[in-house]
């Protein structure tokens, strides 16, 4: 067993001044073997390590050994970062939209001392990612050359989509097989899906994909996931996810990053057709030309890839452009403040990974230790996921918890997390719960010293920029 008995109210925060991913050259540390890079991201996880007070006697010599606190020698461990997609689509370049490379490395620097077992390194980005194309944009053999033997690197998808968003074939994936790789989790009325599931209108969806199949995995009484096996069978779960805004779920970081964990799009609602006046979710009130081109789109994801199929997407796209730059933007997909369904997949999510078994039922405690070290140092702003744009930020953290995490996550964005879904969300009462305490309770860490949650923004933060479907609707008054 760990040694640490980890405080889930507890998340810890440490700054990086020059908000960059350097190596620095000349500098060594006694702990680091020679040849490993010392960058300003191991500086910066090596100062929350001590601040924890792990392998406290031992801190500053050659022998500390952190987080054998944290893995028991010969534990499964997965490491799961943010890798959404290849490319940013704002062009601001890669490093305020997946989690930097130099944090994996600096992790495993630390990991390895501990002597894991199995060490499984992946994502499951979505269906239109080259994935090779993102490797080679990570340079992962430089960055995790010491280790790079003992790590396992993986693609958790079942299917991509290689062609491209419109006119792309579906293809299943050539090293992963759905029965062996995966296992699916039904949580049926437990899901916090249940609410808004109804009979009689199936409305989930999930871009790009025919709507028609997610009906046979989300039905009144039925919610099932397919989740990478790997995860289910680790004894301890690093969630490096990167920090950003996020245009459905209004913020991305510990909570959101576990979509990736699910190896097929069809398992994961993201939002429900219609405006919010018919019983939806995709775009506030009622459309007229918003609910054609929703139609034209569920038409077109049931067609196989050809013209007809790119036909009805220009079509679709050129009618809710129609509404106007703003409210084109708002979207066909969720991309607002009203939507009542991304944060209910994560919530289901984040309850698999904690209590999930490999025979597919959940079990009353937790199964694995999950800890979320998230990347803010170089952090995302404005229409991400996707298209993120910079923001220096020079936050890194630490939490057992997700829900804290995020919580404090929200406050250093300069956002009220009483206004995002999937923050407040996270402290809910319901069966295999997150957490057992209220957001008041958490304990906001620093190397100084524990800090109160109206300091976080003042000490560690800076305001972000919300998605446009968000702005006006998730900021928190400053005093």
């Amino acid at each position: 067993m760990p040694k640490f008995n980890p405080d889930p109210r507890q998340v810890w925060l440490t700054r990086v001044p020059a908000c960059e991913y350097r190596t620095l050259e000349g500098v060594t540390l006694p702990e680091i073997p020679t040849g490993v890079p010392v960058t300003t991201t191991l500086i910066a996880l090596r100062s929350l390590l001590e601040s924890m007070g792990l392998d406290r006697e031992r801190f500053n010599t050659p022998s500390w050994n952190p987080l054998g606190d944290l893995v028991t020698e010969g534990s499964s461990v997965v490491i799961k970062p943010n890798w959404v997609l290849h490319c940013n689509f704002s062009g601001q370049g890669m490093d305020c939209m997946v989690t930097h490379p130099s944090l994996i490395s600096a992790l495993c620097a630390y990991l390895f001392k501990a002597n894991p077992g199995r060490v499984v390194l992946g994502d499951a980005p979505v269906q239109g990612c080259e994935f090779e194309t993102l490797m080679r944009h990570l340079d992962l053999d430089r960055w995790l050359g010491p280790w790079m033997e003992r790590i396992s690197i993986r693609d958790f998808r079942l299917v991509t989509l290689p062609g491209g968003r419109f006119l792309g074939a579906k293809a299943a994936s050539l090293s992963r097989d759905a029965d062996r790789d995966y296992i699916r989790f039904d949580l049926g009325a437990d899901s916090v899906l249940e609410p808004i599931t109804f009979a009689e209108d199936s409305r989930f969806r999930v871009t790009m994909y025919n709507p028609d199949a997610m009906r046979n995995t989300h039905a009144p009484g039925k919610h099932q996931y397919l989740v990478a096996r790997e995860l289910i069978e680790a004894d301890v779960v690093f969630n490096l996810p990167k920090l950003k805004t996020h245009k459905k779920a209004g913020v991305t970081g510990a909570l959101k990053n576990l979509v990736g964990i699910n190896g097929h799009k069809e398992y994961l609602p993201h939002h429900r057709k219609g405006g919010q006046d018919r019983g939806g979710d995709c775009y506030p009130g009622r459309s007229l030309a918003k609910a054609l081109a929703e139609h034209l789109l569920d038409h077109a994801n049931r067609l196989e890839p050809g013209f007809r199929k790119k036909a009805l997407f220009v079509a679709a796209y050129a009618l809710n452009r129609l509404q106007g730059r703003q409210q084109a933007r708002v979207g066909l997909e969720g991309s607002w403040h009203g939507n009542d369904t991304i944060w209910r997949t994560c919530m289901d999510l984040q309850r698999i990974l904690r209590y999930g078994r490999t025979d597919g039922a959940l079990a009353e405690v937790p199964q694995r230790l999950v800890w979320s070290l998230t990347d803010g140092i170089l952090a995302g702003e404005g229409e991400g996921p996707l298209s993120s744009t910079p923001k220096h930020l020079g936050l890194l953290s630490l939490a057992s918890s997700p829900a804290s995490a995020e919580w404090v996550h929200a406050l250093a964005m300069g956002l009220d997390p009483a206004k995002l879904p999937i923050v407040h969300g996270a402290f809910g009462l319901f069966r295999f719960p997150l957490v057992d305490f209220q957001p008041t309770d958490v304990q906001p860490m620093t190397p100084e010293g524990r800090i109160r949650l109206d300091q976080v923004f003042e000490k560690v933060g800076s305001p972000f920029l919300p998605p446009i479907g968000w702005k006006g609707h998730c900021e928190k008054e400053q005093d």
